[in-house]
């Protein structure tokens, strides 16, 4: 392949100054993000190269330049791989910019530490051919020893990729190795939003979500060529990668606790508003009644939070439309929700004014009946979830501005 001239992107529409080629003049484009990899670049490019070569796959070499000072670029352009300069720094960010500039039908993305074996990229190949959109590598089944750190290893991606099968019902054993293929046009229909490390996880977390078919082939990891740090840090990154799941998954991160809480809130407080309850020495009174009515209102909480946080994410394009959630929506307009808000606080309100009055009778002096404070505290709240939905109410109708906006 010859060399080519180094080109600056428009990173704004992706597309490269200076040239009139058109994507999808390659198959493939085999795309590596880069911030001073002069130790390593010039092998990983030269093995991606020999794989295009001996395998006789029409494409390209990529790298997608996050502001490297170390002679990366010169390296990578003088082998003959085309360069692109992304101005916006992060992992993330670097590899959108590539994604935007590629000109292959498919593209395999991987670190430019050559901790990945760029010869080896038949099998994405393969499986994109035959329809996967998305074709992650999995590296448990060959990490070399000192590859992965131990913490990584065994704690860190284990967990995070079995909570990503667990709320995304995704296929796949590795959830962040840095080496997968795709299709090019259906990735950037997702149009990823990520600029940080957790741009790995949105990339799988959103080709789920949109249905896409996702594929999985066995992949090496050894440990990499660099003479400095990498630039992953285990806590801050994993945190991200764990923040983002959570913030994909509504369901797990509110629903399921809030109903959780409410169920078990609302329970108690039934049981417990005729008077005490005996469990065995332990006897379940007031006390154990505002522990329950707490938890009522910390469900009620966590439930609005998930229902205000998915159809956020529902109108700004992070989490796709459904049946059920524009149903929903549909259903629960601003004013029936303000109007069920007003029921309820109706009812909590009785309750609270038959306390109060009963107090009133004995000079709101000691009480003697032990279902007033009961019922007060009941009453209460009550009246505090009628107007936690209530705000809740003008919130939806805050979202709905932007929506009829763009219609």
């Amino acid at each position: 392949m010859s060399e080519i001239p180094t080109l600056l992107p428009n990173i704004a529409s992706g597309a490269p100054h200076g040239h009139n080629e058109t994507k999808g003049t390659f198959e493939l484009t085999i795309l590596m993000p880069c911030l001073n990899e002069a130790a390593t670049i010039g092998t990983c490019v030269q093995k991606a190269l020999g794989f295009l070569r001996h395998s006789g796959v029409s494409g390209e070499v990529l790298i997608a330049d996050n502001g490297s000072t170390d002679n990366s670029q010169q390296i990578a352009s003088q082998l003959g791989a085309r360069i692109v300069a992304v101005a916006e720094r992060g992992y993330g960010a670097a590899l959108i910019g590539g994604i935007n500039a590629a000109r292959g039908r498919f593209i395999i993305m991987g670190d430019a530490d050559d901790s990945y074996d760029f010869s080896s990229l038949q099998g994405f190949v393969d499986q994109l051919r035959a329809g996967s959109q998305l074709v992650m590598g999995n590296r448990f089944g060959g990490i070399s020893v000192g590859a992965m750190p131990f913490l990584h290893r065994y704690l860190g991606n284990p967990v995070l990729s079995y909570i990503g099968r667990l709320f995304f019902k995704v296929p796949v054993g590795d959830f962040h190795c840095g080496l997968r293929g795709f299709d090019a046009t259906s990735i950037r229909a997702l149009d990823l939003k990520t600029t940080g490390m957790e741009f790995a996880t949105e990339m799988v977390v959103r080709s789920a979500l949109a249905g896409l078919k996702i594929g999985e082939v066995p992949t090496t990891l050894k440990p990499d060529g660099r003479n400095r740090p990498p630039h992953l840090r285990t806590w801050r990154d994993g945190w991200r990668h764990l923040k983002f799941l959570l913030m994909y998954c509504p369901r797990w991160l509110y629903m399921i606790p809030g109903f959780i809480c409410l169920m078990l809130g609302g329970l108690g407080g039934l049981l417990l508003l005729f008077g005490p309850i005996d469990v065995g020495n332990v006897v379940l009174d007031l006390n154990t009644l505002l522990v329950a009515c707490f938890l009522v209102m910390l469900g009620t909480q966590l439930l609005t939070f998930g229902a205000l946080s998915r159809y956020y994410a529902t109108i700004t394009g992070f989490l796709p439309h459904t049946p059920r959630t524009q149903s929903l929506v549909k259903w629960a307009s601003t004013d029936r929700l303000l109007l069920i808000s007003l029921l309820v606080f109706a009812v909590g309100f009785l309750g609270f004014g038959y306390a109060v009055r009963s107090w009133a009778h004995v000079h709101f002096g000691p009480l003697h009946d032990p279902f007033v404070p009961r019922l007060l505290i009941v009453g209460i709240t009550t009246m505090i979830i009628a107007l936690q939905t209530a705000f809740a109410a003008f919130m939806f109708g805050i979202f709905e501005i932007p929506l009829h906006d763009r219609r």
